[in-house]
């Protein structure tokens, strides 16, 4: 892919007549808790606000950012308790400015610090888990290293989530790395750890695969899922779209994730919009979850 351009989903209330699928008729619901990222809840408010508006949307959980400020933390904490909108994730924002594959010592130690920062947050949230990006493929990071070297690294970590009761969860992203479900349940399975499971992101998968394909591969090592779709042109140019407007068969996705008995939480990972717009967000992921 040369480049990716992100399309904001909708911004906000004018945007939800947006053309959609016809419906096929609906299935059971799956026994899946709905969660929201915090960094798509409006800027510029009450951190209490931005969670009680995911709130009224339907979200019942939220996967918050990395807070190395014990201030923050506290804050996001007290605004969890008191609108009942569970954390349920830390998403780690170490790991791409510095990836655990880098051979540059100092590098790897921020990484580092990053994901304990992380868990730290995540035990103090009451959260399960940590998303992780492992590993970035690179003109100096070849395909082996990066294996080899994350690895390690990750294996250090293990007993601090065994301690504080977090799962490292592992995502594929387009990072040239863990291209396919086999090579992705080989990463995980080497660890040998209740401790390390697969974090898996529905759309990004899209590009060269297919998430059903993936879900069932990866079965009872997935601990979380995010969700969002894309649309290509011409196969170069990926955009994010509004749920189930794109070029993910959500009817098979729903038939793999029932197969595979997955109960755990979903986290809607879009462009940020106002209430209108999260309210809307929430009524397609619920088609989605339905099976329509």
């Amino acid at each position: 892919m040369n480049r990716r351009k992100f399309l904001a989903t909708c911004t906000g209330a004018a945007a939800v007549s947006s053309v959609m699928r016809p419906l096929a008729q609906a299935s059971a619901r799956l026994p899946i808790k709905k969660a929201v990222e915090f960094e798509m809840l409006p800027k510029g408010m009450s951190v209490a606000d931005r969670l009680q508006m995911a709130r009224d949307a339907g979200f019942a959980e939220v996967e918050c950012p990395t807070m190395p400020d014990e201030h923050e933390a506290e804050e996001v904490k007290k605004a969890a308790e008191k609108t009942g909108l569970r954390i349920h994730s830390v998403m780690n924002m170490a790991h791409w400015k510095y990836p655990l594959s880098s051979a540059d010592p100092a590098v790897v130690a921020e990484s580092v610090k990053g994901m304990q920062t992380s868990l730290r947050n995540a035990h103090f949230w009451g959260a399960d888990t940590v998303l992780l990006v492992p590993a970035v493929v690179n003109p100096q990071t070849s395909y082996r290293d990066a294996w080899v070297r994350s690895q390690a690294e990750i294996r250090k970590l293990i007993p601090m989530a065994q301690e504080l009761k977090v799962v490292i969860g592992i995502e594929e992203v387009w990072n040239k790395f863990l291209l396919s479900p086999l090579e992705m349940a080989r990463y995980v399975d080497d660890f040998k750890s209740p401790w390390i499971r697969a974090y898996f992101d529905v759309g990004n998968v899209v590009i060269s695969g297919y998430p059903q394909d993936w879900i069932r591969t990866l079965g009872k090592r997935i601990v979380k899922l995010h969700i969002k779709d894309f649309k290509f042109e011409n196969r170069e140019v990926a955009e994010w779209v509004p749920l189930r407007e794109g070029e993910i068969n959500w009817p098979e996705v729903y038939k793999a994730l029932a197969e595979i008995g997955y109960t755990g939480s979903a986290t809607v990972e879009l462009n940020d919009g106002d209430a209108a717009y999260l309210k809307e967000v929430s009524r397609r992921f619920d088609l989605i979850l339905t099976g329509a």
